[in-house]
């Protein structure tokens, strides 16, 4: 029996250009399952020159019909990864950056092998922390902190908008670095000269969230788009809170990697 589920009903279906039946599924429902493989291949690059197979060999491959395929193409363009050209066929539009959750690296770190990145520094002063934030970075409830943020572009495109709260001692001494400094360097870089030592350790939450208007307005995407809302608290090698992060990122030009090893007892 083939991916669609199919049998003899299925060659009649693809010899009328309809869909296989069998296996209880709507033909949305096989676009779909087509289009989470083709989305994972368009976001690795797995397509020489950006040009994906033909109808036909897509067909032939997913052991679908072609009007599965064309569907899962059109979820694709919704999403604006790919596009049709008269000539070339369907080629990939929408690039995509991957950053490492494996190890404790700055996005600009890490996006810098694929691009030039530049920080548009939107704010950076002294501020009364929030109650909550305060209590995150372990600083007396009427504290001050250092707010900065930054809306992060790679090659020109808007992907990722950084809201960072610094303690003190971390944040003054880069206020006074400057607005160049602050455009040119990552922030785990800089939190590292100024403090004379390395960082030692993050915990990070990630959530698939709605953008608000402002946001998206700001990521230069839909309305209503899908932004991965990432807090993360980072702590100096001796375990002191050093910068609490709320990082909004591009839910259709970022992908979040790791490896995990499953640790068995005894």
């Amino acid at each position: 029996m083939d991916a669609d589920g199919g049998g003899d009903g299925r060659d009649e279906a693809l010899a009328r250009g309809g869909d296989a039946v069998g296996d209880g599924l709507t033909r949305a429902d096989r676009a779909r399952r087509v289009a989470h493989v083709l989305r994972g291949q368009v976001l690795q690059g797995a397509f020489p020159g950006g040009v994906l197979p033909d109808e036909r060999a897509l067909v032939a491959e997913f052991g679908t019909t072609r009007n599965t395929v064309r569907e899962a193409l059109g979820l694709l363009r919704d999403e604006g990864l790919v596009e049709r050209r008269r000539g070339v066929g369907t080629v990939v539009v929408g690039r995509a950056y991957e950053h490492p959750l494996g190890e404790l690296s700055g996005l600009a770190e890490v996006l810098q092998q694929h691009g030039t990145v530049v920080n548009e520094v939107r704010a950076a002063r002294t501020v009364r922390a929030p109650g909550a934030v305060a209590r995150r970075l372990q600083l007396p409830a009427d504290g001050r902190v250092v707010y900065l943020e930054r809306l992060r572009r790679v090659d020109g495109m808007p992907l990722s908008l950084d809201c960072t709260y610094l303690i003190p001692e971390v944040g003054e001494p880069l206020l006074a670095l400057g607005r160049e400094r602050l455009e040119s360097r990552d922030v785990f870089d800089l939190i590292e000269s100024v403090a004379g030592r390395p960082l030692g350790s993050a915990e990070v939450a990630v959530r698939a969230v709605v953008g608000d208007p402002a946001t998206c307005g700001v990521l230069a995407m839909p309305g209503g788009g899908a932004v991965l809302a990432v807090e993360r608290l980072t702590r100096l090698a001796d375990g002191r809170p050093a910068d609490l992060e709320f990082i909004h990122l591009r839910g259709d030009r970022l992908t979040l990697r790791a490896r995990l090893d499953r640790v068995r007892e005894g």
